[in-house]
């Protein structure tokens, strides 16, 4: 079962390093603690950054801060049936 909790305190680790606003994801991977290869994890659900971009849209830029990027980005792994409940 995905912890929705875990799963996005580790979304936003990864990316509020970015310097906000962001117009698009490029600008995204040099606040990547691993940059492309930076994995999600939680449960039985597990993403890279990349196949997380692969399997979303992307989130709709540009983004003003984290928390906005990540409601988005949480809210369509929920749509398209990701995470497991």
């Amino acid at each position: 079962m995905t912890d929705e909790a875990e799963l996005r305190a580790q979304l936003v680790d990864a990316f509020e390093g970015a310097e906000y606003p962001v117009a698009g994801p490029m600008e995204l991977v040099p606040a990547l603690p691993d940059g492309p290869g930076t994995t999600f994890e939680s449960g039985e659900f597990s993403m890279t950054v990349m196949e997380l971009h692969a399997k979303t849209s992307g989130g709709d830029f540009p983004y003003d801060d984290v928390e906005s990027l990540v409601d988005d980005l949480l809210a369509e792994l929920r749509d398209r049936g990701e995470m497991d409940a």
